[in-house]
């Protein structure tokens, strides 16, 4: 029988996507008998990233500056926008490198059944990014849901009185699929051949 503070974190790490009890029981023995190797190291980064962790006020994206490293990155191309439901898609289409513009992370989806409406969203920052000027193109890249498709085509009407391109990552992407959950070939073959949206 473990220690009620050992337990105390195999339970937290059960907590944990993809992990369940007995995969967090392997993790904390893992850790436990590495500790100076393992553990410590993850200690210190935890709190480290505890202590620092913000959310970018210009995109939204989750890191330890504001703004982000990638809005702070002058060697991105401010005039293309990539527009996403949440941070996990951010990271995972910033893992292809294949988009070289900056990102806006909405924060969800709209959802009538989960009550998600467009205020709930930060889709009116969107608009004053775009409304402000210096952006040519604004790919929406939502997930290849009901509720993603929504959120495009509610973002594409808000947008389309600005003179901007308006672009969508193309339909291969799996339906009902993710973007965190897709391989980087899927995400690169997405990503070449958006289209206009109508």
């Amino acid at each position: 029988m473990a220690s009620p503070e050992i337990e105390t974190l195999t339970q937290a790490l059960s907590r944990l996507p993809g992990l369940g009890p007995r995969s967090a029981r392997r993790a904390v023995l893992h850790l436990l008998k590495r500790r100076e190797t393992a553990l410590a190291p993850l200690l210190r980064a935890l709190e480290a990233v505890n202590e620092r962790l913000a959310t970018c006020g210009i995109c939204g994206n989750v890191d330890t500056t504001d703004p982000c490293g990638i809005c702070a990155d002058p060697r991105r191309d401010a005039r293309a926008l990539c527009v996403v439901e949440d941070v996990p898609d951010l990271w995972a289409l910033d893992r292809s490198r294949l988009f070289p513009g900056k990102y806006h992370v909405l924060g969800g989806r709209l959802s009538a059944l989960e009550g998600v409406r467009p205020e709930d969203l930060r889709i009116d920052s969107l608009i004053r990014r775009v409304e402000s000027g210096g952006i040519d193109e604004v790919v929406l890249a939502m997930n290849a849901t009901l509720e993603g498709q929504t959120t495009a085509h509610y973002i594409a009407e808000r947008i389309e009185r600005f003179p901007v391109r308006l672009t969508q990552l193309a339909h291969g992407l799996p339906v009902g699929g993710e973007l965190d959950y897709l391989d980087e070939g899927t995400l690169a073959q997405a990503l070449r051949a958006r289209r206009p949206v109508v």
